[in-house]
């Protein structure tokens, strides 16, 4: 017997009226049929004394079995969301990585540039679309910069969550009523309950960091995907087409919302342009994802001279730790015991997946694509092969593989590349994309439980189906009841020693630990920074030697810091006070604009960026540049008494020989000079070699790199 969901689609292939429809009548649970009193469909409805009968459609036609999953999709939505808002907030801070891109916002607003210190093009945001993203709300509102990163990161990240299980309910609209069409469907949130509990995804929902962004994308695209998925012909219609130019367009963004995610894009983007479509929409399609990325790329490669953002360079993103990769991933599955919910998905995937190839088997395809009573026969040249292989493409099926793939395939690069030294940060973005198929799962009661117990051989058909229903429905049941006991219990667990010790794996609880060190639960603000070790120390050293000039270089003592001064010989307007620390965002941000902020790693300066990685250096720390180059690239006095103690006088020389390397200062040039015409277009042709360009970290061995002359030292060995 087949359902009356099964017999409408398999009337043809469904049209561009599905995208003309209202939200609330695309809801995934909305079938368009109308019900009777006991939510089963019933074709008419008889509203006349004088027995004239009309067929009411869409809403007003609904019964239980229409108002059933809706209802309990939106009290799943909203509450997972608020428990989400209200988690957040709780944990709610700026990080010190996030303080970083609000330099940024201070030099545009300055007339500066997008660049984080004044005179030099440096890109020290890794994503570009959050970097904008907060200078337009900051525009906007005029509001203090940390406040407004605080609350765009947290409005996008609590969103993702009902858009992304928006567009699974969409996935599941005909397995309503389960494999009878008569039961009653309960959409109930699991991927969004394993997210929400994991502490990293509630510390990383404010932090000034763009991973509210991440998910809010991912979530976006994924509900254009399912929408396109059951959009057939979308080349007739107008609506249908310009859904599909946005599918396009919101694909396009990957990189520059952070570069990783264009495998998420990028493949999104594929499946699109394979689907049946018209030479035009493809070029149209093209267009609309190309347009921004590579209008960005060739401004990056002209004015910052590299093919990627700084920090890619300063992180070697193309390089590999796979060791450090899978110590990370233990460090996030283990203090949860996240690896019982990932299992209870994997379950729950299977149990739908076997569910929907039974009611394939029984009552004919599912709304899936076009039906296979109107599908061409099996085709024989390939060219119909391809044909048929490429429509096979618009459906939730291919959906669902393409989207699982990207997740995988980003959860490995971040393995590779050794993962990071905040716990948990990278791979909650490909976690959430391989929750998508699974951010709700609909659980079945069926229409006839008495039929489950009955023998006669009239109804043997209907019996087997709902014996299987009410397993499949007692089973999903059942992993929804664990993982919501598991996320209970779970939720407020942290790393040992978390706030307290790093560790020899160099990963941290990154709010933990600055909230520890400052006695601060909340940071959110550059002044609440002050609080932590050496800060306040270094305004009151920027505030003594900000006229004088010279290189701020931080002690073991949290209350004093070194200078290494100018010589006399400077002219005041050319003396500039630079400091060199780690800790670039809370530096930064308590410093003023005329002042060089720099760093070890690298994220805002490019000598140390274009340093080797050290192989057992600390994940996300791994290249630390000596201070005598700072030295030596300041022209500070090289000398002691009056340079620090602590520093080499003949590894400041030899810095000084170093960096006269000729590719060296091309590189120097191509960010300091000015930015002219001609220097564009020599940018965009050398930004291929700068973004591959090493230098030695030992000045004595980059000498020798070089070919320079090694100068003879002050203290002889």
């Amino acid at each position: 017997m087949q359902s009356p969901e099964h017999s409408s689609s398999a009337q043809g292939p469904t049209t561009d009226v599905d995208s003309d429809e209202s939200d609330t009548e695309k809801f995934v649970a909305a079938t368009t049929e109308p019900a009777d009193s006991n939510g089963n469909p019933a074709e008419s409805n008889q509203d006349r004394a004088d027995g004239t009968v009309t067929t009411r459609t869409g809403v007003r036609g609904w019964g239980p079995r229409q108002w059933v999953p809706t209802i309990s999709f939106v009290i799943g939505a909203v509450t997972t969301a608020i428990f989400f808002a209200i988690g957040a907030w709780q944990r709610r801070w700026i990080a010190d990585d996030g303080l970083i891109v609000l330099r940024t916002l201070r030099n545009l607003f300055a007339g500066n540039g997008p660049v984080f210190n004044a005179g030099e093009r440096v890109e020290a945001n890794t994503s570009t679309a959050w970097t904008y993203l907060l200078w337009f709300w900051a525009w906007i509102t005029d509001g203090q910069l940390e406040y407004v990163a605080l609350w765009v990161a947290l409005v996008l990240s609590v969103a993702a969550i009902p858009i992304a299980m928006y567009g699974t309910a969409r996935l599941f609209r005909t397995r309503l009523g389960g494999l009878g069409g008569d039961g009653w469907t309960l959409l109930l949130p699991l991927g969004a309950i394993v997210y929400i509990a994991l502490p990293p995804a509630r510390d990383f929902a404010t932090s000034g960091l763009e991973n509210g962004l991440c998910i809010f994308w991912v979530a976006v695209l994924w509900c254009q995907l399912v929408a396109w998925s059951r959009r057939h012909g979308s080349g007739v219609s107008w609506p249908g087409r310009a859904a599909t130019i946005t599918l396009a367009f919101t694909a396009g963004l990957a990189p520059l919302i952070r570069p990783e995610l264009t495998v998420v894009g990028g493949l999104a983007l594929l499946l699109v342009l394979l689907a049946p479509s018209s030479w035009k929409m493809r070029i149209g399609m093209v267009v609309a994802a190309g347009v921004l990325p590579v209008g960005y790329q060739i401004f990056r490669m002209g004015y910052y001279a590299l093919l990627v953002p700084n920090p890619a360079v300063a992180k070697d993103a193309s390089g590999s730790k796979w060791h450090q990769g899978f110590i990370y991933v233990g460090n996030l599955f283990g203090p949860y015991v996240l690896v019982l919910p990932v299992i209870l998905a994997v379950v729950a995937g299977i149990v739908i997946v076997v569910g929907n190839r039974m009611r394939v088997t029984d009552d004919g395809p599912a709304d899936d694509g076009p039906s296979d009573d109107d599908a061409p026969a099996p085709a024989t040249n390939p060219r119909a092969r391809l044909a048929r292989w490429s429509a096979s493409l618009q459906s939730p099926t291919a959906v669902v593989v393409m989207i699982l793939v990207a997740g995988l395939i980003s959860g490995v690069y971040w393995i590779r590349q050794g993962g990071d030294f905040m716990h948990g940060r990278v791979l909650l973005v490909p976690l959430f994309t391989l929750m998508l198929p699974l951010m709700v799962i609909p659980v079945t009661i069926p229409g006839h439980v008495r039929a489950a117990f009955r023998r006669t051989p009239a109804s043997a058909d209907r019996t087997r189906r709902t014996r299987v229903q009410l397993v499949g429905s007692v089973v999903m049941a059942a992993i929804w009841v664990t993982t919501l006991v598991w996320a209970i219990d779970s939720h407020e667990n942290v790393l040992p020693n978390a706030g307290i010790d790093i560790g020899r794996s160099g990963i941290v609880d990154e709010r933990r630990f600055y909230t520890t060190n400052m006695g601060n639960q909340n940071p959110v603000t550059a002044e609440d920074y002050l609080d932590y070790p050496r800060m306040r120390a270094m305004v009151e050293w920027i505030d003594k030697y900000h006229s004088q000039g010279g290189v701020i270089l931080p002690s073991f003592n949290y209350d004093e810091w070194y200078i290494a001064k100018l010589p006399g010989d400077i002219a005041p307007k050319k003396r500039k006070l630079s400091v060199y620390f780690l800790n670039l965002g809370m530096t930064s941000m308590n410093a003023p604009l005329d002042v060089r902020v720099i760093d070890q790693m690298g994220l805002a300066y490019p000598l140390a960026a274009h340093t080797e990685r050290l192989e057992d250096g600390r994940i996300g720390h791994d290249k630390v540049l000596p201070s005598e180059w700072v030295v030596a690239e300041a022209h500070a006095f090289p000398r002691k008494p009056v340079l620090p103690g602590y520093l080499d006088e003949d590894v400041v020389r030899q810095a000084e020989v170093a960096l006269t390397c000729p590719e060296t200062k091309d590189r120097f040039e191509s960010y300091e000079g000015p930015w002219t015409f001609e220097r564009f277009k020599s940018n965009l042709k050398e930004s291929f070699r700068f973004t591959d360009y090493r230098i030695e970290r030992d000045p004595e061995y980059e000498i020798q790199r070089c070919g320079l002359q090694m100068p003879p030292r002050i203290h002889p060995r």
